[in-house]
């Protein structure tokens, strides 16, 4: 006969839980309090209390920024480049990794995909702009050994979004081929070998078997993206943009920094954060509900 569980043997566990939980109620819900900013005019003297309350104001102001719509629609247009292109290419990069047969090879190449993952924005950003300098950068003197002429690529608003999306999907893209990589592992190989057996080479293995074995992981990888489409990356935008790319690399996050620190619009500000974060909070809800349709993926 089984015993039945004796819950008071279990408390310990949960009195292990009580830091973490203060932590995420002290640091994660109760600066919630602040949301109420974004319907007062708020005035820090007054406080949240005292601060006289507007209703939707700010929000209706938001909406009537002459460049709010295009500051939208950079956020999306960057993060959803980003969302592709961070797919894209770690899978085909894991493909090709996979059919590496040197294993000191293999583990040299993935280390050093994987290295810019661990540097901030902080340092690449002086990184690139070195690089991508017009008079002294490496990328503007291959272009010149063509003919070409210097392009400012972080001056330039057609530019500057592109080498937001590349440089980002180089900084990331060896630490998702992790991932893919530990998909492409748990194949069972006798499907491999099966699909030798019927005369198939490398190509058509991958194309029958890897990748339809990575598939659950890729479907997953790309639901649970969605709830980064307003999310375009503040460290890696505030580090490289200037006023001259305003127009096309100025993002939510970014103009909720100018108008809440630098202009001292706080409760525009606020009202600007909360805006993204309603959304959001529907992508990621969509994203999960489809991750769980579409790759049984469940959080608990």
């Amino acid at each position: 006969m089984h015993k039945p569980k004796n819950h008071l043997s279990e408390a310990p566990l949960h009195w292990m839980l009580l830091p973490g939980v203060l932590v995420m109620l002290l640091f994660s819900y109760y600066p919630m309090i602040g949301i109420v900013i974004a319907f007062q005019n708020f005035v820090p003297t007054k406080g949240f209390f005292r601060s006289d309350f507007v209703g939707w104001a700010h929000f209706e102001f938001l909406f009537q920024l002459p460049n709010f719509s295009q500051v939208l629609w950079n956020t999306v247009f960057i993060a959803s480049m980003k969302i592709v292109l961070g797919l894209l290419v770690p899978v085909v990069f894991a493909l090709l990794l996979n059919e590496v047969r040197k294993a000191l090879f293999k583990r040299t190449i993935q280390t050093v995909v994987y290295l810019p993952h661990f540097l901030s924005w902080v340092i690449l950003g002086g990184v690139l702009i070195d690089i991508l300098s017009p008079s002294t950068g490496i990328v503007n003197a291959a272009l010149k050994l063509f003919g070409a002429d210097p392009i400012f690529f972080l001056g330039h608003e057609r530019w500057f979004p592109f080498v937001l999306v590349v440089s980002d999907v180089w900084k990331e893209f060896g630490f998702s081929t992790i991932v893919f990589l530990a998909a492409i592992t748990s194949i069972n190989p006798t499907l491999y070998e099966a699909a030798l057996m019927d005369g198939a080479n490398r190509w058509k293995q991958t194309w029958h078997v890897t990748l339809p074995g990575m598939l659950p992981i890729i479907v997953l990888m790309s639901t649970l993206s969605l709830g980064n489409v307003l999310n375009a990356g503040f460290d890696q935008v505030f580090n490289l943009y200037s006023p001259q790319v305003y127009s096309t690399g100025d993002i939510i996050d970014t103009l909720v920094y100018r108008i809440g620190l630098v202009d001292a619009q706080y409760s525009l500000a606020t009202a600007v954060g909360l805006f993204k974060s309603i959304v959001s909070l529907v992508l990621i809800s969509v994203s999960y509900f489809l991750a769980y349709r579409l790759a049984n993926y469940r959080i608990f």
